[in-house]
């Protein structure tokens, strides 16, 4: 006969920021052994003289033993052993497993007993009671609560205590504190519940105290740093947050200096790197940011190929804003898209799409541009759909859009409308889309507004010595039963 014993030591509630041991090997004699996931165990092996290496553990039984909130018929589930049946390596490693996956134990025994006996001891997780927050003064406690996991009335464990920790300094370091210091206590209740508390320590706010570049030969670092959002140090910045370090600022401003570059002509311009230095006493942060300029551009041959048919595309070229020879400037080849669609759209083009295709020429220094403008049929207004006008008329909005249903599409007009409908001063906000119709040649105009309050009244009193007291009360309205009056 063989008779394995795993029992668990008895040891304090757990440190959050100490890893317990994860596994144990349980070798019996004969090579029959078990891995298992427990907390901390001790092993103790008795082995029968008479009894066979090769003996297999018969399950009659299994007993659970220390459940408080948990049934003891849900600790056997997630063991998934079945008595009648013998017991595995694999099948109880994999029970245990499955046991602390669950988050309800922070320690699980096994003894195998006479008989085919398994006992399983527990000890379950606490429940958490209050969480309360000491020392946060910058940061109010609602916001911090909303950031972490734990929640009243639920299962405590040292792996979400970690997250939520880890939580708490992002908030503080995304505010500029990257001094803060988060200790949580934990005070333990009856009824196997614990109160925590998370100590903070905010600390001073973390500032750039300056900002480097390496690799800028053409503009000055004081030129680099009036294009970026992020600012060195200042007494006069008291006001400001821009003097905080912030990882999503410092990204911002990568693609900030590639605007620069690139609206100067410095096509092949990159950022190599970009590392912030935190000072040891946690106050101050040091940025140096490695960039590689390359070689400035201008513009070579700038062409619309437009595939509409019957469309002469030379009306067009006075729309752009690029021209050729000039220094490459990316924003004027954004600048020359968004003028070549508004000039289709005046020309009922409606649905018209303008694509630039750039050809970059690295020996000659010089970047051919090409507008391709797919095809697309003459557009008119099928129809004017006007939603989220509760009170006020459809007629009201009509009359100040410039175009009925069956006139051309003309893109100019709806802009007009949308803007006279705004001054209208009847809507919180008012939201013009074009839609396609029925046919390609046909366009809905859906026109979605929100309605304020457009009533005052006003109450006024005094006194006069000619007249005595006085009372004045004004009621206005405009817009009137909705009609706009």
């Amino acid at each position: 006969m063989i008779r394995i014993v795993i029992k668990s030591m008895h040891v304090p509630f757990f440190s959050l920021f100490q890893p317990a041991a994860l596994c144990v090997m349980l070798a019996a004699m004969g090579g029959f052994g078990l891995v298992l996931p427990v907390s901390s165990v001790a092993m103790a092996q008795q082995v029968d003289a008479e009894g066979s290496a090769d003996s297999a553990i018969h399950l009659t039984r299994i007993d659970v033993v220390g459940t408080q909130r948990v049934e003891p018929e849900t600790v056997r589930s997630y063991l998934g052993l079945i008595t009648g049946e013998g017991v595995s390596e694999e099948s109880l490693d994999r029970g245990l497993k499955n046991l602390f996956a669950t988050g309800l134990f922070s320690d699980v025994s096994v003894e195998a007993l006479d008989g085919g006996v398994l006992e399983v001891r527990v000890q379950e997780n606490p429940i958490v009671n209050k969480i309360a927050f000491e020392g946060n003064d910058d940061i109010q406690e609602e916001e911090l609560l909303s950031e972490i996991q734990l929640r009243p009335r639920q299962v405590f464990t040292e792996t979400k205590a970690r997250n939520d920790v880890t939580r708490l300094f992002q908030i503080y370091r995304r505010n500029g504190r990257f001094a803060a210091d988060i200790e949580p206590k934990i005070i333990r209740l009856d009824q196997n519940r614990v109160n925590l508390v998370f100590e903070i320590n905010e600390g001073e706010l973390t500032r750039i105290q300056s900002i480097r570049f390496v690799g800028n030969k053409i503009f000055s670092d004081d030129d680099l740093r009036g294009e970026i959002a992020s600012r060195e140090e200042a007494w006069y910045r008291f006001l400001s947050e821009s003097d905080r370090f912030d990882p999503d600022r410092l990204e911002f401003d990568e693609e900030l200096l590639r605007r620069f570059y690139l609206r100067k002509g410095y096509a092949d311009f990159r950022v190599l790197s970009s590392s912030a230095e935190l000072s040891k006493d946690r106050k101050h942060f040091f940025i140096t940011v490695t960039v590689e300029e390359g070689e400035r551009y201008k513009f070579g041959k700038i062409e619309i190929d437009s595939r509409i048919r019957d469309f002469d595309a030379s009306v067009l070229y006075a729309s752009l804003k690029a021209e050729s020879d000039a220094w490459y400037n990316r924003d004027k080849i954004s600048e020359s898209t968004d003028a070549l669609s508004e000039h289709l759209g005046d020309l009922q083009y409606a649905f018209v799409e303008v694509t630039p295709n750039i050809d970059k020429n690295s020996d000659d220094k010089i970047i051919d541009v090409e507008f391709a403008i797919n095809e697309s049929p003459r557009v008119f207004v099928e129809r004017i759909d006007i939603s989220g006008n509760l009170r006020t008329e459809d007629k009201v909005i009509r009359r100040k859009i410039e175009v009925v249903e069956g006139d051309p599409f003309i893109r100019s007009k709806v802009e007009k409308s949308e803007i006279a409908v705004r001054d209208l001063n009847f809507f919180e906000n008012v939201e013009f889309n074009t839609k396609p119709g029925s046919s390609p040649d046909q366009s809905v105009l859906d026109v979605k507004v929100v309605e304020k309050s457009t009533g005052e009244i006003s109450l006024g009193g005094g006194f006069s010595t000619a007249d005595g007291p006085l009372l004045d009360l004004r009621l206005s309205e405009r817009n009137f039963l909705g009609r706009g009056q």
